[in-house]
């Protein structure tokens, strides 16, 4: 076990990165409808719930419309998970050097500091895929309401981020794409564009795997054989990874909607714009009520769940190891 522990970062990275990319494609149309039911205001509903959505989302956009603004995911996914992954380990080793066993408060700093690594690629990844996700939503707010042209509330009008939300019926409807996105970014705000949201990633993001880790920690080690033989069955990596996913998904629900919200650069119909996270907060709670904080709460605990079940099993199992030569853990008793 002890040699098992001693696994390169590169196998780390490895296992982070195989498992985002297999999860993502598992869970994403789940994660679109979140969005979705996160942007759209009470009194504005397109959407009813979580099956609404998807039914729709086909229905208007093709079963492809569900996976808008994968790519991105699936591109970024794989340093972001590896990021979060590895350095929750790297930390969880710095803090346990005296050979003593890791406190509850010394695996929640690990996790902390794991939640400070990530956001730098996390932000720019949720501001790409958040653009991508909410034009259906946007566009089938127009059809509804024909009258009303939305407007994009981000300073001066861009051509591209306005061709993303396109809502011209018809073969001559533009799309773009997450590249075009980010130069058109890049161009107008700069490398601060990209990073639109950063303080609500921060504060969804750090107690998020404050609160994941030690729990995921605490319940996968409750699968252990026994104190001889501390092996954990592969399920049982899955079923912790799930149990501990989805309550630190709803724990911190609430950040997530904010941080959706100011993320989003286009707003729909009598959509507010906000100047920050205080803002955010303030104008929801007003016009919305304490309930709005919640939206999407089920959508995000049915992502996160799978999500960082599948990526606990790839870790364990170890598949990074057997790709870098190592020997890797039985999946029978890994």
């Amino acid at each position: 076990m002890a040699q098992q522990q001693q696994i390169s970062l590169p196998a780390k990275l490895i296992n982070g990165g195989i498992a985002g990319m297999v999860g993502v494609t598992c869970v994403f149309p789940i994660d679109l409808a979140k969005t979705r039911l996160q942007n759209q205001r009470s009194g504005q509903q397109i959407y009813k719930n979580m099956m609404d959505c998807l039914v729709k989302t086909v229905k208007s956009e093709g079963y492809f419309g569900m996976y808008r603004g994968a790519a991105v995911n699936l591109t970024l996914v794989t340093p972001e998970k590896a990021i979060k992954l590895a350095a929750n380990d790297f930390f969880r080793h710095m803090l346990s050097k005296d050979g003593g066993k890791l406190t509850v408060f010394k695996e929640m700093l690990a996790g902390c500091c794991a939640g400070m690594c990530q956001v730098i690629v996390t932000t720019p990844m949720e501001m790409l895929k958040i653009q991508l996700q909410d034009a259906g939503r946007i566009a089938a707010q127009q059809r509804v309401m024909p009258a009303v042209v939305t407007t994009l509330k981000m300073g001066r009008a861009s051509a591209v981020l306005s061709r993303s939300y396109n809502t011209v019926p018809g073969p001559q409807a533009m799309r773009t794409s997450a590249i075009q996105i980010t130069r058109e970014l890049l161009r107008t705000k700069g490398v601060t564009g990209l990073y639109r949201g950063l303080g609500a990633t921060l504060m969804r993001d750090i107690p998020f795997s404050v609160v994941y880790f030690p729990l995921f920690a605490h319940v996968h080690q409750l699968g252990q054989h026994s104190s001889d033989d501390p092996s954990v069955p592969f399920y049982w990596s899955f079923l912790s990874g799930c149990l501990a996913g989805s309550i630190a998904a709803v724990a911190v629900s609430p950040c997530d909607v904010v941080k959706t919200r100011l993320q989003s650069l286009r707003k729909g119909t009598n959509e507010e714009t906000y100047s920050g996270v205080v803002d955010c907060i303030r104008k929801i709670l007003r016009k919305e009520g304490p309930g709005a904080f919640l939206k999407g709460a089920t959508c995000r605990a049915l992502v996160i769940a799978p999500l960082f079940g599948i990526a606990q099993v790839v870790y364990f199992v170890g598949v990074g190891e057997f790709l870098l030569g190592y020997t890797p853990y039985n999946i029978c008793s890994a």
